[in-house]
């Protein structure tokens, strides 16, 4: 299906460092498209798939890394049908796997496999092993703002690592560490009590917001999706104050909960007069 296109691999032991450089090897090789754990790279964009990393059992983890279920095999198809790639580097932790996912993919055959231990220490691939297992780290080979919305949740950092292209001109590549939140603290909720405490608080700093009347939320895979009636100071100019409150509301919330916010919607629901009567807007 994909003669052309040349196919590359970089393998080793899970948590050894393979993500973290991932684009350098990929650079090296000139390398444009890499697949990590169920997901398509193209230079530092996710352009398909979805990351094995968000699954919840190790089981499935591996089941999406290796693309064995049909929709999610059909689908990484016809995005490298689409792209139609010069060549791509599959990652995966051993031999057997890379073919196994470039069969599964029907791409062809491997020409080349780079071990880990090829552009990498023995000190360096222990130092990545100590981070997955002591603090439950993972790096995915794209930014931050590339995966936050698919990782809600999660404790995202991100990590910027000044590299030196082919041409030997240096540029910047920014990585994300993820920390599943299951992984080392279990399982978790966030009360809807919690999103109301950082409204209200945050309205206390926000002059031209009185009051927070009512806070609903629903919660989604993807995060909660949040609205919000306030009491507004008589006088402002009101969406122009409830656009700003609401972008402060989003960034806090996101901030501290790890949650990526769907959507939010904040109604003006009463205006606060100055002599203290309250005049409904609806």
């Amino acid at each position: 299906m994909f003669r052309e296109t040349k196919v590359y691999a970089f393998v080793g032991p899970s948590g050894t460092g393979k993500s973290y450089r991932a684009q350098m090897v990929a650079n090296k090789y000139n390398i444009k498209y890499i697949i990590d754990d169920g997901i398509l790279i193209k230079d530092s964009d996710i352009v398909a798939g979805s990351s094995a990393k968000k699954a919840s059992t190790k089981i499935e983890t591996v089941k999406k890394a290796l693309f064995i279920h049909e929709g999610q095999r059909n689908e990484m198809r016809r995005a490298i049908r689409r792209m139609h790639p010069e060549s791509i580097l599959i990652l995966g932790t051993s031999d057997d796997m890379v073919r196994k996912i470039a069969q599964n993919l029907k791409l062809p055959k491997i020409t080349k496999i780079i071990y880990i231990k090829d552009v990498a220490t023995d000190e360096e691939i222990e130092d990545a092993r100590r981070s997955r297992i002591q603090e439950g780290k993972h790096v995915i080979p794209v930014p931050t703002f590339e995966i936050k919305k698919d990782f809600s949740g999660y404790l995202l950092d991100p990590l910027q690592i000044f590299k030196t292209g082919i041409d030997k001109t240096p540029y910047i590549s920014e990585k994300s560490i993820i920390r599943p939140t299951f992984s080392y603290i279990g399982n978790f909720t966030i009360s809807d009590a919690v999103f109301r405490e950082i409204i209200e608080y945050l309205s206390t700093k926000t002059n031209s917001v009185t009051e927070v009347l009512r806070v609903m939320v629903k919660k989604t895979e993807a995060g909660p999706s949040i609205y919000i009636e306030v009491e507004i100071k008589f006088g402002v100019e009101i969406n122009s104050e409830l656009r700003k409150f609401k972008e402060k509301c989003i960034k806090e919330i996101e901030r501290q909960t790890s949650m990526n916010v769907v959507n939010m919607k904040i109604i003006a629901k009463k205006i606060k007069l100055p002599n203290s009567i309250n005049l409904d807007l609806y």
